[in-house]
């Protein structure tokens, strides 16, 4: 009586005939001869495994425990390898996973452990893809999950991290006190170029109220003598001499005894007598 075997999408079934593999089947419905037929099922999905802890030394003699997933699926075009190349292919990646980050681990010191993580996953990954492809078994992504180191590392390593964070404090302050005395002298350089330029503007403007007032004052000037000119340009000669006339009776009342008289003077008093002579 045949055995009906209802394969998934996911799936593929290894059929061997009397001990002879005849190759993979599926999906759909594969038949199954009982003696005749025998058949082996492979999962084609993803599967994550555990890698338990264990320790690794790094490359400067420290003892670290580290445990990580490895994700892997059988390749589809290749399962039959899954089959015929590797009795328990599960095992078999546990085992490879852990040589491997023994090995991965031995060529890194142990700061480098714990600052290169994701490239340790990469660098996992990428041997683990290449050694368990004749499996035909694809390792699609790893990640370390935890490392721990011993108690003393770990407090070395607190400690170096506390004294990484002083420093890094003293460097910003020592930086906010830098920039902020830059910040001051830029203020006061500035405060200083300001008050030059106020002392500049002021001493322009008092220059320029000065020779805006000597312009006024010259300007003023200017008209009055004019004026004066105009007003002087319209006096005749005997008014002139009337004036002179004026002048001597205010000597006169003085005490002095002796008078200094002017040339053009005499020449208006002979004018002034003809001018009487003339009334007369």
């Amino acid at each position: 009586m045949a055995i009906i075997n209802f394969v998934r999408d996911y799936e593929r079934v290894a059929r061997f005939k009397l001990g002879k593999f005849e190759g993979m089947m599926g999906p759909g419905v594969v038949i199954a001869l009982p003696i005749i037929h025998q058949i082996q099922k492979i999962d084609t999905r993803t599967t994550v495994l555990d890698i338990p802890r264990q320790t690794n030394i790094t490359k400067d003699n420290a003892p670290i425990e580290i445990d990580f997933l490895v994700y892997l699926r059988v390749d589809i075009n290749d399962a039959q390898k899954a089959v015929l190349e590797v009795e328990d292919y599960t095992t078999a990646v546990v085992g490879l996973a852990t040589t491997t980050l023994r090995a991965v681990i031995g060529e890194m010191d142990l700061d480098d452990v714990f600052s290169q993580r994701d490239k340790i996953n990469e660098v996992l990954r990428t041997r683990l893809d290449s050694e368990t492809e004749r499996w035909g078994i694809k390792v699609t992504n790893v990640e370390i999950r935890e490392i721990d180191p011993p108690r003393d590392i770990q407090e070395a390593m607190n400690r170096q991290m506390t004294a990484e964070r002083v420093r890094r404090a003293v460097i910003l302050e020592a930086d906010g006190t830098k920039q902020a005395a830059i910040t001051v002298a830029e203020g006061q350089k500035q405060a200083s170029i300001l008050a030059a330029e106020g002392d500049r503007q002021a001493e322009i403007l008092a220059a320029e109220g000065d020779q805006q007032a000597t312009v006024l004052r010259a300007s003023g000037y200017a008209e009055a003598l004019a004026a004066i000119h105009k007003v002087a340009s319209g006096v005749d000669a005997n008014t002139m001499t009337l004036q002179y006339v004026e002048a001597l009776k205010t000597l006169g009342e003085g005490e002095s005894t002796k008078f200094v008289i002017p040339l053009e003077l005499t020449k208006m008093l002979g004018g002034l007598g003809s001018f009487t002579s003339q009334d007369d």
